[in-house]
């Protein structure tokens, strides 16, 4: 289930604060929030497939520490991070 390299290198230049920073966490969370929804379509489909839903589970906690992070380092970045990505974020 992993991301077309087109997709993950619009999602870099989006949300990248200079050229190149693939591991900044606005990106980090960016990519993970794609492959989120691409795995979710994938499990309304395929309803057995438990490994993928492990995968899902273990994405959504990382995204989640990285949420944290970034809302502990930067208040301002995290909030135009979470409304532009149109995810809940505690």
């Amino acid at each position: 289930m992993a991301l077309d390299q087109d997709v993950k290198a619009s999602i870099v230049a989006k949300y990248a604060k200079k050229d190149g920073d693939t591991g900044s966490a606005q990106v980090q969370i960016a990519i993970l929030t794609e492959q989120i929804k691409v795995l979710t379509e994938h499990l309304k489909i395929n309803k057995k497939d438990h490994s993928s839903r492990l995968g899902l589970l273990k994405m959504v906690g990382k995204r989640k520490r990285l949420l944290k992070y970034l809302k502990a380092k930067s208040y301002t970045e995290f909030t135009e991070l979470v409304a532009s990505l149109g995810i809940r974020a505690k």
